[in-house]
């Protein structure tokens, strides 16, 4: 889709979420979104809607206390961990191939410290629920989540499920899920695929996420909408969640911004010019 353009700036903005509300796909083992309609316009006049949801849903934020006991809540991360410049990253990878420290390096455009980088698999065209985007997804490894740490960045978003390989989460056989993970079977075909258990290549349980939120850097996870048009480009984002005192994670409107005429444009390391 082309970008929406502010009439007065010239400002391009570029939808980086997918869409969300009813039937939008969730992790394995959470519950559906509801949203009830508690006024309605035949009836009252109005509208009025009630939203019963996991904020792990859709295009969202992960904080330090999501996995980190005793880190920063969502109430707790300044505002600026959320706006900034950065850069949208096209790494390409397939089922169950990994993003690591060495792609990172590689990649371009060049990411710098205290850039919001964004990674674009490709994976985002699978969305859906649907075993392809959950099960098969690629991801980083632990190699990538201690580069993203040693640069020093500001934010990192997937357009793949999570911060982790999906191996490397429940739905391998790692955390709150199943000792044989929350998909049994996406474990045994991996092992008639490779030949090897999934335990031997993806050993613990969200190493990325730790490196991550360990060292305060916020992630961004189901990154979409637009992100192809964006590709290779340094670009402003603003991603605010919700005031939530004691929040763990949050559902985010994802939006990066051009500048054609360089009249807004952030400098590296947050000033205005």
């Amino acid at each position: 889709m082309a970008p929406e353009v502010d009439p007065v700036t010239g400002i391009l903005y570029y939808e980086l979420s997918h869409p969300w509300g009813h039937g939008v796909p969730a992790w394995p083992y959470f519950e559906d979104v509801k949203i009830e309609r508690l006024h309605t316009m035949a009836r009252s006049g109005v509208l009025t809607q009630k939203i019963t949801t996991v904020m792990h849903s859709g295009t969202h934020v992960d904080v330090p206390g999501h996995v980190i006991e005793g880190t920063p809540l969502l109430h707790e991360i300044p505002l600026w961990r959320f706006f900034g410049t950065g850069v949208v990253v096209s790494i390409p990878k397939q089922k169950w191939e990994v993003v690591s420290g060495d792609d990172l390096e590689a990649a371009t455009p060049t990411i710098q410290p205290n850039d919001i980088v964004m990674i674009n698999t490709g994976w985002h065209h699978h969305y859906g629920d649907n075993s392809m985007y959950y099960a098969f997804s690629p991801g980083f490894d632990k190699s990538a989540g201690e580069w993203f740490a040693e640069r020093g960045v500001r934010a990192v978003g997937t357009d793949t499920q999570a911060l982790d390989h999906p191996l490397a989460t429940a739905i391998g056989p790692h955390g709150p899920g199943s000792p044989n993970g929350l998909l049994p079977w996406a474990n045994k075909e991996y092992k008639e695929t490779t030949g090897r258990d999934v335990i031997e290549d993806f050993p613990l349980w969200e190493p990325c996420h730790r490196a991550l939120l360990g060292n305060g850097i916020i992630g961004f996870e189901n990154v979409g909408g637009d992100i192809d048009d964006v590709n290779g480009q340094r670009v402003t984002f603003a991603a605010f969640p919700w005031r939530w005192v004691g929040g763990d994670g949050c559902i985010v409107r994802l939006v990066a911004m051009v500048d054609p005429k360089g009249t807004f444009r952030m400098e590296q390391g947050g000033k205005a010019s």
